[in-house]
C-alpha cells in the first residue's frame, strides 16, 4: 500500500472510531454531567451545612424534546424520503423501509424473506459481484446492508461524507439490481440449516421460542418456527418473486442523516433513484392474531439444567392504545432496581438469578404481557408464585405516591435516551410514517406519562393483566424442581412441550 492510501486508510479507521464515539457522545456527557453534578452536591459541605443524603438532592428536570430541522418530501414514483443534515462529523448514514416482512411468507417456506434479505446484499448486483462489493466498501471502510424482519424490510448505507456519492450508488443498486447469486442462496440455506440444528442448545431460546408458540400459535406467523423441511423449500425464484412483490419505490421510506447539503442530496437521490418506474406492491392484510393458549403450565424437560428458565405471560396490545403511557409506568414499578419485582422476588425472598415483568405492545399487531426470569430448580414453585403474587397486588393495590414519581422519572428519563441523537429521532419519525402513528406520537407519549396518576396505574393493571389468561412455561430439570410444578394449585395438570428437531429429508 503507497503512503496516500495507507493514510487514507488511517483516515477511515479513525473515522470509524468517531461513529462510535458520536453514537454514544450524548448518552455519555449526560450521565458525566449527572456525576459531575452528584459530586459537586455530596462533596465537601460549606462551613456548618451537613452533608445532604442522597435522597435530598435536586437535579434539574429532564429536557424537553426538540425534532432537529427535517425535510419530508416524495419522488414522482411514490419514493417518501427524509433528510436531516447533521454536521457535527463527516459522516452520513441513511436507511430504506420496505412494506413487508417475514409474516407474508408462506407457512411452507419459512425462512424465505430472511434469505431474501440476506442475499439481496451478499449475492452482489447486475453490475457488480459480491467481491466486487464487498472490496469497494471495504476500501471507503463503508457499509451497505440488508434484512428482511417480521414487519418490515429494509437497506441501510454508512459512509464518510466524502465517500458519499460512490456509496449511495452502490446503495441503490444493491437496492435496484439484487443479482440473487446461487450459490450465496445455497450458503445462506446451510447457515439457516445449522442454527435449526443448535436451536436447543440455550434454554434461555427455547424458553422465548416455545413461549411464543403458546400465546400466538404455532401456525401465526409471529411465532412459527423455521425448519429444515421449509429451508430446502426455499429457490431462487422464490426470492426473486419475493422482492418483485415489495421491493418498489412507492412501497419504500428513504431516511439520510448526516453531513451533506439537503440540495445536493436531493439531487443525488433523484439521480439514482428518480428513474426507479412505480411498481404495484400487492401487500396482504395482515395475519390475524388470538391467543392459542388461555391459562395452562407447560413444561420442557432438560435434565442436563442445574436451573429453570420461567416465563409467564398472555397477549397484550399495541403502541397506539391511549393506555400505554399509563402501562409504561406501570412497568416502571414492577422492573429495574428499586422496582417491585426485584426488591420482592429478587432481594427479599431470594427467588432469582434475574426477574422482571413487561408489558410490551407492537406497532401495528398484539404484543404482550410477559413476567419471568431465571431460579435455582429447586425455587421454582415459590419463584413462580412470587411473580403472580406481585401482578395481583399491583392489580388490587393503589401504588404509593413515591413508587408514582420514581416510575414517571425513570420512564420520562429512558425516552430521552431515544432522542440522544439525529440518527435516533429519524429513525422514530421514519418509524411513524412506516407504521402509520402521528408525527407528533413523540409528545403524546410524554404527556401521557407525565398526567399519568395512581388511579391510573390501578386502572390499566386491572384491564391489561388478565390473571386468568396467563401462560406459564418452564424450561428445566424435572428431577430437580421440588416441589413440583403439580403443586402451583389444586387441579393443576403439567402439559409437556416435545421441542425434538424434526430431521431433514434425505436427498
Amino acid at each position: 500500500m503507497n503512503r496516500r492510501g495507507a493514510e487514507n486508510a488511517e483516515g477511515r479507521m479513525v473515522a470509524n472510531w468517531l461513529r462510535l464515539f458520536k453514537e454514544k457522545r450524548v448518552m455519555w456527557a449526560w450521565v458525566t454531567g449527572l456525576v459531575l453534578l452528584f459530586v459537586a452536591q455530596v462533596g465537601q459541605p460549606a462551613a456548618g451545612e451537613a452533608a445532604k443524603h442522597y435522597t435530598e438532592l435536586q437535579f434539574p428536570p429532564v429536557p424537553e424534546i426538540k425534532l432537529p430541522d427535517y425535510t419530508r418530501y416524495q419522488l414522482d414514483n411514490g419514493l417518501t424520503v427524509f433528510l436531516m443534515e447533521d454536521r457535527e462529523l463527516p459522516l452520513v448514514s441513511g436507511t430504506a423501509l420496505f412494506r413487508t416482512g417475514d409474516r407474508f411468507e408462506p407457512a411452507s417456506k419459512v425462512g424465505l424473506a430472511d434469505i431474501m434479505g440476506e442475499v439481496m446484499r451478499t449475492g452482489g448486483t447486475a453490475k457488480h459481484s459480491a467481491d466486487q462489493l464487498n472490496r469497494q466498501l471495504e476500501q471507503r471502510a463503508a457499509s451497505v446492508e440488508t434484512s428482511v424482519s417480521g414487519t418490515s424490510g429494509s437497506a441501510s448505507f454508512s459512509a464518510l461524507s466524502e465517500d458519499l456519492p460512490e456509496v449511495f450508488g452502490l446503495f441503490a443498486e444493491v437496492i435496484q439490481e439484487p443479482a440473487f447469486a446461487p450459490d450465496k442462496i445455497s450458503l445462506a440455506k446451510k447457515q439457516r440449516a445449522g442454527a435449526i440444528a443448535r436451536r436447543n442448545d440455550d434454554p434461555g431460546e427455547i424458553a422465548s421460542r416455545e413461549f411464543q408458540k403458546l400465546l400466538y400459535g404455532s401456525a401465526s406467523p409471529y411465532a412459527r418456527t423455521i425448519e429444515y423441511a421449509t429451508v430446502s423449500n426455499v429457490n431462487r425464484e422464490d426470492l426473486l418473486q419475493f422482492y418483485r412483490q415489495y421491493f418498489h419505490p412507492n412501497n419504500m421510506i428513504l431516511g439520510i442523516v448526516g453531513d451533506f447539503d439537503t440540495q445536493k442530496m436531493r439531487a443525488l437521490i433523484q439521480e439514482k433513484f428518480g428513474s426507479w418506474p412505480k411498481g404495484n406492491p400487492d401487500i396482504p392484510p395482515l395475519p390475524p392474531v388470538s391467543q392459542e393458549k388461555r391459562g395452562g403450565v407447560f413444561f420442557v424437560n432438560q435434565p442436563q439444567l442445574t436451573q429453570s428458565s420461567v416465563l409467564l405471560g398472555h397477549l397484550g396490545g399495541q403502541l397506539n392504545s391511549p393506555d400505554y403511557p399509563a402501562l409504561s409506568v406501570l412497568n416502571d414499578v414492577l422492573n429495574g432496581f428499586g422496582g417491585r419485582l426485584f426488591n420482592e422476588v429478587r432481594s427479599r425472598q431470594g427467588l432469582a438469578y434475574s426477574v422482571y415483568g413487561v408489558w410490551s405492545p407492537r406497532y401495528d399487531y398484539p404484543g404482550t404481557f410477559t413476567a419471568g426470569g431465571q431460579t435455582r430448580s429447586e425455587a421454582t414453585v415459590p419463584f413462580i408464585k412470587a411473580i403472580l403474587a406481585e401482578i395481583e397486588r399491583i392489580r388490587t393495590e393503589p401504588i404509593t405516591p413515591e413508587e408514582l414519581a420514581l416510575a414517571k422519572e425513570s420512564s420520562l428519563n429512558s425516552f430521552i435516551f431515544n432522542f440522544a441523537a439525529p440518527d435516533q429521532t429519524l429513525s422514530r419519525l421514519m418509524r411513524y410514517e412506516y407504521y402509520g402513528y402521528p408525527p407528533d406520537f413523540i409528545f403524546q407519549y410524554r404527556k401521557g406519562i407525565e398526567a399519568t396518576t395512581i388511579a391510573d396505574v390501578q386502572r390499566v393493571a386491572q384491564t391489561h393483566l388478565k390473571p386468568e389468561n396467563i401462560v406459564t412455561l418452564v424450561v428445566g430439570n424435572s428431577a430437580e424442581i421440588q416441589p413440583p410444578l403439580t403443586s402451583l394449585g389444586s387441579g393443576i395438570q403439567v402439559t409437556s412441550i416435545d421441542i425434538t428437531i424434526p430431521e431433514p429429508k434425505s436427498s
